[in-house]
């Protein structure tokens, strides 16, 4: 194990830690399922909420750079204690707020401790690989991930047209909390972290060292851009395909039978792809899920009706080839204490994208003239990391 710790459960290994997912997977969902749609009511236009994610999402990137400093305040227990519960105090708070000024404030609050329950859980993970292999505990991570998002999308419409746009934050809030009782069983204790005097010049400049050292190695920068195209792809996809399908006439009934529906290949999947990952290599299944990826994106610029809404659905499985597998080019390129130490540093990846990505889809649309020329994109991205996949790794 890469940390200390003082007393676990002898029953609690790094399965457990992966079935966490569940609980993230069905927050993840339900945030997913609304997000977009809530901000469309705020702001009247796709391309505004667009460039609100662009913003949203350079916020996220910022503080997840300085992830790895705020790990040195405190025990990883500790802190997804305070994460956990946080999370479902201010969902609980957005649930219930009336003026869009307030929803977008506890929006941005929101991202510290969503961005910290990732990472941790991630690290908890790494520290129980051993005699098990990343490969399989993150695909049954992904596995309970997407087995939360299979149902999210259902409840969160069915609350949405009940109880209002806003009311599947409720739900959000009562998960972390049930998430919270579940870790806190795993009886785990860790020494309390000694807390640093804090010069916010000391703070940047170590963040910057990190960063540099960071990418001096070619393996880590590989893994970043790999998932760069992952994230970015599920920025746009996330983003516009609640958008799409009731821009094309759908109600949000319907959106939450195609949400479910494209969550089916992820839970089908993910655990099975990990063993036979682990024992052909994973280059080639990510690669075929990109260039896929990138032929029904373009198919989708043109399509209408329930073809449409059929191409969402498959997709998918395009989608359910790559997220299993991308961080284990972190993993394999970080060993012990290097991972705790650029963790920070390559969760970016998963906010870069949702920051200069969205903004790239505006101007798509802007230029086009239709929500659906945001397709055209994704197809280009997909493509292009699926050719970076194939590339020869530089020796």
């Amino acid at each position: 194990m890469s940390d200390r710790y003082l007393s676990i459960k002898k029953n609690i290994s790094g399965f457990s830690f992966a079935n966490l997912g569940l609980f993230k997977g069905f927050s993840d969902g339900i945030i997913s399922a609304v997000w977009a749609l809530v901000l469309l009511d705020i702001f009247h236009n796709s391309a505004t909420v667009g460039i609100y994610s662009s913003i949203y999402y350079a916020f996220y990137m910022l503080i997840t750079l300085f992830s790895g400093e705020m790990f040195k305040l405190s025990s990883k227990a500790k802190m997804l204690y305070i994460s956990m519960l946080s999370v479902a105090v201010i969902y609980f708070m957005m649930a219930f707020s009336i003026k869009p000024a307030t929803f977008i404030a506890l929006d941005f609050v929101s991202a510290v401790p969503q961005m910290l329950i990732g990472s941790l859980l991630a690290l908890f993970m790494a520290d129980f690989s051993k005699n098990v292999g990343m490969e399989k505990l993150n695909g049954r991570y992904v596995l309970w991930i997407n087995a939360g998002c299979l149902i999210a999308p259902m409840v969160a419409m069915y609350m949405a047209s009940h109880f209002g746009i806003r009311s599947p934050f409720f739900a959000v809030a009562v998960i972390n909390l049930l998430g919270l009782l579940y870790f806190r069983w795993f009886g785990i204790i860790q020494p309390d972290k000694k807390i640093p005097k804090i010069s916010p010049r000391k703070t940047f400049k170590s963040v910057w060292k990190t960063t540099i050292a960071y990418f001096k190695q070619r393996d880590l920068v590989r893994a970043y851009f790999i998932n760069f195209g992952q994230y970015a792809l599920s920025a746009i996809r996330l983003l516009y395909v609640p958008i799409m399908v009731i821009e094309a006439g759908f109600g949000k009934d319907t959106l939450g039978w195609v949400l479910t529906a494209g969550i089916v290949p992820y839970v089908l999947l993910a655990e099975p792809l990990g063993r036979i990952a682990k024992k052909t290599g994973i280059k080639i299944w990510v690669a075929l899920g990109f260039l896929s990826f990138a032929v029904f994106s373009f198919w989708a610029s043109f399509a209408t009706g329930t073809t449409l809404l059929a191409i969402f659905i498959l997709w998918q499985i395009s989608g359910a080839l790559i997220e299993p597998l991308t961080d284990i080019f972190f993993f394999d390129a970080a060993k012990g204490k290097d991972r705790e130490r650029f963790m920070g540093i390559f969760r970016t990846v998963n906010r870069l994208p949702r920051f200069i990505v969205p903004v790239i889809g505006a101007g798509f649309i802007m230029f086009f003239g239709t929500t659906s020329s945001v397709w055209l994109l994704t197809g280009i991205i997909g493509l292009l990391a699926g050719l970076f996949v194939l590339l020869p790794a530089r020796k």
